[in-house]
């Protein structure tokens, strides 16, 4: 009969996540997490088989919890147009700099790991369709302006953590804002481009809170691929 584990599995990559993202995911190593779990390394091995395995199943937990997160905040947020700052606002937390500087170590896996790309591709589409679901017109009307709205967000994010005025929610407020009215929602048909809802390659601007959807043209680590 097997033995009941008294830690779980996203209790062991919850802390994995915590490593790789205060020290850098090289730092994350069997002895490095067994020593604040309280299992042994060999323990964790059994679980998770390699080094690599283990950092991507922390990064794909992370991923799971931000899609519950983002979820919850599309549910809370408005489906007027002033939905979408909420939106935005409340996905971008109570952060400090230092906790975007943080997601900077990770963000490299992100890129190159085909899998946890994909993860952020989907990520974005789906708060791209909620943003122009809260814009008024058809969504011929509005196709393309999530991204746009999207870009500006995470630029946002970025310039924040370099100049640090006020907090990152009123930043996030202020910019969004001004984007939304600098759009017209009065009048989008005068603006917005016609034609099916994309779905990317989308821009970048910036550190994403998890992730950010690469170019076709980063290639992933070899020995990635593959890898359950």
């Amino acid at each position: 009969m097997p033995r009941t584990r008294i830690i779980s599995d996203d209790s062991i990559l919850d802390v994995a996540l915590g490593i790789a993202r205060s020290s850098g995911p090289e730092t994350l190593t069997f002895a490095s997490l067994a020593s604040q779990v309280g299992l042994s390394g060999s323990t964790i091995v059994q679980r998770f088989g390699t080094k690599q395995r283990l950092l991507r199943a922390a990064l794909v937990r992370a991923w799971d919890l931000l899609d519950q997160e983002t979820s919850a905040a599309i549910g809370d947020a408005s489906h007027e147009s002033s939905g979408i700052t909420e939106l935005l606002v409340q996905l971008s937390g109570n952060y400090d700099a230092r906790d975007f500087a943080d997601q900077l170590l990770v963000l490299r896996e992100d890129v190159r790991d085909p899998i946890l790309r994909e993860r952020g591709h989907d990520w974005l589409t789906v708060l791209a369709n909620a943003i122009e679901d809260r814009l008024p017109g058809t969504h011929a009307d509005v196709s393309g302006l999530g991204r746009t709205i999207l870009a500006q967000w995470q630029g946002t994010l970025t310039l924040w953590s370099l100049t640090q005025h006020g907090s990152v929610r009123e930043a996030v407020r202020s910019a969004i804002d001004d984007l939304l009215a600098r759009i017209g929602l009065d009048n989008p048909r005068q603006r917005a481009p016609t034609g099916p809802r994309p779905t990317g390659p989308f821009p970048l601007a910036g550190t994403l809170i998890g992730t950010v959807r690469a170019t076709d043209a980063v290639q992933a680590d070899p020995d990635r691929e593959g890898i359950p």
